[in-house]
C-alpha cells in the first residue's frame, strides 16, 4: 500500500510499505477513507518528537471502514464506518481507570504515527480497537467527522475544561490555527462573557471572529493591552495557549488575572520560561495535558444533532494521493490561508459527494 512515511529531520516521503495485518485479538485494520493532518505532524517532520523513528507512517486522525478485526473486538466489525481516536488506551491500566487515556501505560495512548505506523495510509493496524473507534452514523460527514479524531477533543479537554471555562468568564485564546478555532467553539459551550483571539494571520483572526470571537488582535496591535482594558486591567479568568512556542506561553502567563487559569494547549518543541518571580504571589494555576478522548462521544452527538460546526474548518482538500501537497499547503498556512486540510479517496458517501461537487 501507499503511506506517507518521515524520513527524519525535515523529510517525509509518500511511498510503498507493506499492509498491516492483525498482531493482537484486540485489533482492528481499518480503510482510511478520510484524513487529516495535525499540527503535531508538522512538529514531528521538524524534529521536535524524537521519540518518532525514520521510517515512520505518520498520522492519528482518520475516518475509514473496517476490514477486518481482532477476535477480541467486540464493538465494531467489518464493514462500519469509524472515526479513529488519536489515543488508543489499553483500558486495563491503572491511568485507563482512571479515564486518563492519554496517559496509558499498558502499551496504548498516543501511539499512531507516534510509536506505530498511522493513519496517514490506504490502511492502518488500530491497537485496542473497541476504545480506539467510535462507529459513526450514517448522517454524520466523514469529511467533518475526522476533526473530531484529535482537535475538538484536544481543545475541549485540555482547553476549556482543564481551564475551567465558566459564564461569564473572559477567555482568551492565543493562537487561532485549529486547536484555538476549535477552543473557542467549544469555549462557547460555557456561555463566557467574552472570548479574545491572539494570531499573527488576519485570516485567522477573521476565522475566529466568524466561529465567535468577541474581539481580536495579532500580535502587534497589543493583545496584552487589549485585554487589560477589557477587564479593567485585572486580566483574564481562562487564557488558552494554543501554539506551542516560549513567546505566546509567557504571554499568557501575563494576561492571566489573579486566581485565573492558564490552560497549555500547545505541542512544546523547546524549554519556556516560568516566571515565578511574577506569579508566585497571583495564585494562578497552569495546566498542561495530553488529550483523553473521553469527550469523543459527546461531541460526536453533538455533530449528529447539527451543534457542532467542526466543517467550518476545512478550508483545503485533497485525494489521498496529494499528501506531500497537502503537507505543503498546510505547512505555508501563513501563505495558503490553510486552516485544516483533509485527503479521502473516491470511495465518499453520497452526503461527501454532493457537499463537494463543484468545489474545484
Amino acid at each position: 500500500m501507499k503511506a506517507l512515511v518521515f524520513q527524519g529531520a525535515g523529510g517525509i516521503a509518500r511511498q510503498d510499505v507493506p499492509d498491516p495485518g492483525i498482531e493482537a485479538a484486540s485489533d482492528a485494520i481499518v480503510r482510511v477513507d478520510a484524513v487529516t493532518i495535525c499540527g503535531t505532524d508538522l512538529h514531528i517532520v521538524k524534529g521536535d518528537v524524537p521519540a518518532v523513528e525514520p521510517g515512520r507512517v505518520l498520522g492519528h486522525e482518520a475516518v475509514g471502514t473496517v476490514v477486518e478485526a481482532g477476535g477480541d473486538v467486540r464493538t465494531v466489525r467489518p464493514g462500519d464506518r469509524v472515526l479513529i481516536s488519536c489515543v488508543s488506551p489499553c483500558g486495563r491500566c491503572p491511568f485507563c481507570r482512571e479515564r486518563r487515556y492519554g496517559q496509558c501505560r499498558g502499551g496504548g495512548g498516543w501511539v499512531l504515527g507516534h510509536t506505530v505506523d498511522g493513519t496517514q495510509a490506504e490502511y492502518v493496524r488500530v491497537p485496542f480497537a473497541d476504545l480506539s473507534v467510535h462507529p459513526l452514523p450514517d448522517a454524520v460527514d466523514s469529511f467533518d467527522a475526522v476533526l473530531l479524531a484529535d482537535i475538538f477533543p484536544t481543545a475541549y479537554e485540555v482547553g476549556v475544561l482543564n481551564g475551567g471555562v465558566r459564564p461569564g468568564d473572559t477567555v482568551v485564546v492565543v493562537g487561532a490555527g485549529p486547536i484555538g478555532l476549535a477552543a473557542i467553539v467549544t469555549a462557547r459551550l460555557y456561555s463566557p462573557g467574552r472570548i479574545v483571539a491572539v494570531d499573527l494571520s488576519e485570516s485567522r483572526l477573521a476565522a475566529a471572529r466568524s466561529l465567535g470571537a468577541d474581539a481580536t488582535a495579532t500580535a502587534g496591535e497589543g493583545p496584552e493591552q487589549l485585554v487589560a482594558d477589557l477587564t479593567d486591567g485585572l486580566g483574564a479568568d481562562v487564557v488558552m495557549e494554543a501554539v506551542g512556542v516560549p513567546e505566546t506561553f509567557e504571554m499568557c502567563t501575563r494576561m492571566v488575572r489573579p486566581g485565573g487559569r492558564v490552560a497549555n494547549i500547545g505541542v512544546h518543541g523547546g524549554p519556556a520560561a516560568l516566571h515565578l518571580e511574577d506569579l508566585w504571589i497571583k495564585d494562578v494555576t497552569i495546566t498542561t495535558g495530553l488529550v483523553d478522548t473521553t469527550s469523543t462521544p459527546m461531541l460526536l452527538r453533538m455533530m449528529a444533532a447539527g451543534r457542532l460546526p467542526a466543517g467550518e474548518l476545512i478550508t483545503h482538500r485533497f485525494e489521498l494521493g496529494q499528501m506531500e501537497e497537502a503537507y505543503d499547503v498546510f505547512g505555508r498556512a501563513a501563505g495558503t490561508g490553510a486552516i485544516k486540510v483533509v485527503l479521502g479517496g473516491p470511495q465518499h458517501t453520497a452526503v461527501e459527494t454532493a457537499r463537494f461537487a463543484g468545489a474545484g
